[in-house]
Formats: structure tokens, C-alpha cells, sequence
């Protein structure tokens, strides 16, 4: 027969009021602070990097890049925010109900914005590949700046009323001290799931098998060994394999990306905390959050630019005058 693990109290002044926690063994606590810590620490670093790379040298400001700079904002985010996470690792929120309520709205709007820059950076790789003889017409440096502005506006404007009942009475929902609970309406809840993810993840996914299909068709038509049309060929002699590789670099990390996401949302269609978590905050909570460490990951592999601008950061070259104008590609 099992016995009942033992808990104790978040506030043991408050025998009335205060929430109850778990009590687990010092070894695992530190493991697990470690872990997370390493995790967050490293998010944080990472897209500083990418963030400091675009912004600065001059070569790398062109729409996509922005895009990217933009994405790396919300990752950056991410590993910012996961410090309150690592605080509620111990089923305790010893920061009142206002900074709780911050902390999830805030949540929110990353969220939010990361899909909005993955919705724009599939817009911008099928009107490269599919379209290319008009991209640098219909994409321009200040189109995207003005879509990446107008997005995270959006994100926040949104997300502050779909939370506005708890912005209003923080802590409204919390049945102890020591709780961090946020409620959403059920008919918003259903509305944020379709417009944050089923709606931004088909119009993802719709993009970018047309944007495959022009890929394979350029591949073909390159091939001296295989007959083509006359217009696949014309379309392929204007897209640039540059263009091909951004595409695919792009397409890993929408892949990942939607890995990463699609647990975060499905749970959220049968309940919170369905899956198995090492901690109190579920798993698939973290899995979004690792998200956002792999993707400078992934630059590192498929972007030569990123790690060269990386060694001008570390050496710290990025200080000397007109170091914005270095050939970094």
C-alpha cells in the first residue's frame, strides 16, 4: 500500500489560508533548479546573440533577417519569463497575485507573437519562392518592420482583453495563498485556440506545400537530365539558391516549431496538465519553452553569418568603429 507523500505549507503562518506543497528530496530540487536554470539561461543568451547580430551589422538588415530579429525578441522573452516558471517548480507563487497575473498575460503575448512571426515568415519565404520576380517590390525593410510592430501590438491589445477579468481583480481565481491560477472565458478560450493556433497553423502549413512544390519544381528544372515546361524553367532561373536554402532553413524551424507548440495547445483541448511533467508546471509548458533554445541552435547550423557574428561579438571586434559594416556573409 503507498503512503501519501508528505506536503507541507507555502506560508506556515497562514495555517488557514496557505497552500500546500509537496515535499521532495533535496538532490531532486537542486537537479531540477539546475537543469531549468541551464535551460533558461541559455534561451536568454542565445537570442541575445541573434538579437545583437541583426540590429548591429548592417549586411544582415533585410526583411527576412528582421523577421528572424523579431522572433528572436519573443524567444528572448521566453527565457526571461522562465524564471517565474522555475519559482512555481516548488507549487508555490511567493510573488502576489498581481505579478502573477503579469506573468501570465505577458505568457500570453509571447505566445501570441511568436505565431504571428511564424504566420509573416511563411508569407515571406512563399512570396520569395513563388513570386520572386516582385519580392523585393512587394517585401521591403519598412513592410516588415511595419507588420512585426503592428503583430506584437495586436498580440498585447488581444491578449490584455481575453485576460481583462483577471487584469482587473488579480488573483480573482486563487483558492489558496501561495496559488498562481489565471481563468479564461470558455467561449474565448475556443476563440484564442483557433485564432492563435488551428487558424495561423493551416495558413503555415498551406504556404509552405506551395512554397515546396515551386522547390521541387526549381530542383527539376536545374536537372540538364529532365524535360520541364518552358515556365518552370523561367520561374526557376530567378530564384536564387540562396532564397532555396533560406527556405529551408525556415521550413526546420517552423517544423520544430510547430513540434514544439502543438502539445501546448492539444492539452489545452482536454484539459491542463494532462501530460507527464517532472515538476508541477506540465511538460508540454516546457517543451514550448525549449523551443526557444533551439532555434539560435539551428541558425548556428544552416546560418555561416550567425557564428561569425557570434566571434565578432565574444572577441569583442564588435566594439571597434565601423565594425556595422564588416562582410559577415
Amino acid at each position: 500500500m503507498e503512503t501519501p507523500k508528505e506536503t507541507e505549507l507555502c506560508f506556515p503562518l497562514f495555517l488557514n489560508s496557505s497552500c500546500s506543497k509537496l515535499k521532495r528530496p533535496h538532490a531532486e530540487v537542486v537537479f531540477i533548479y539546475i537543469v531549468l536554470s541551464s535551460i533558461s539561461l541559455l534561451t536568454a543568451t542565445l537570442n541575445l546573440l541573434v538579437i545583437i547580430s541583426i540590429s548591429h551589422f548592417k549586411q544582415l538588415h533585410t526583411p527576412t533577417n528582421l523577421l528572424l530579429l523579431s522572433l528572436a525578441v519573443s524567444d528572448f522573452s521566453v527565457g526571461i519569463i522562465m524564471c517565474f516558471q522555475i519559482i512555481l517548480t516548488n507549487d508555490c507563487w511567493f510573488l502576489g497575485d498581481l505579478i502573477c497575473t503579469l506573468y501570465c498575460t505577458l505568457e500570453f503575448v509571447i505566445t501570441s507573437s511568436s505565431v504571428g512571426n511564424m504566420v509573416l515568415i511563411s508569407v515571406d519565404r512563399y512570396v520569395a519562392i513563388c513570386d520572386p520576380l516582385h519580392y523585393h517590390t512587394k517585401v521591403t525593410i519598412r513592410g516588415v518592420t511595419n507588420c512585426t510592430c503592428l503583430c506584437w501590438l495586436c498580440s498585447v491589445l488581444y491578449n490584455s482583453f481575453i485576460m481583462r477579468d483577471n487584469l482587473k481583480q488579480p488573483g480573482k481565481y486563487n483558492s489558496c495563498s501561495g496559488e498562481c491560477v489565471t481563468v479564461i472565458d470558455y467561449i474565448a478560450g475556443v476563440f484564442d485556440l483557433f485564432l492563435t493556433f488551428i487558424g495561423p497553423v493551416t495558413v503555415i502549413i498551406v504556404l509552405y506545400l506551395r512554397v515546396f512544390v515551386v522547390a521541387v519544381s526549381h530542383a527539376r528544372a536545374m536537372n540538364p537530365h529532365v524535360k520541364t515546361l518552358m515556365f518552370q524553367q523561367s520561374v526557376a532561373v530567378h530564384i536564387k539558391k540562396s532564397e532555396i536554402k533560406a527556405a529551408r532553413t525556415l521550413g526546420v524551424v517552423i517544423v520544430v516549431f510547430l513540434t514544439c507548440l502543438s502539445p501546448y495547445y492539444c492539452s489545452s483541448l482536454v484539459g491542463r496538465n494532462t501530460l507527464f511533467g517532472i515538476t508541477s508546471v506540465p511538460l508540454e509548458t516546457w517543451l514550448f519553452y525549449f523551443n526557444s533554445c533551439l532555434n539560435p541552435v539551428i541558425y548556428a547550423f544552416c546560418y555561416p553569418w550567425f557564428l561569425k557574428s557570434v566571434k565578432l561579438i565574444a572577441t569583442f571586434e564588435i566594439l571597434q568603429p565601423d565594425s556595422c559594416n564588416a562582410n559577415i556573409l
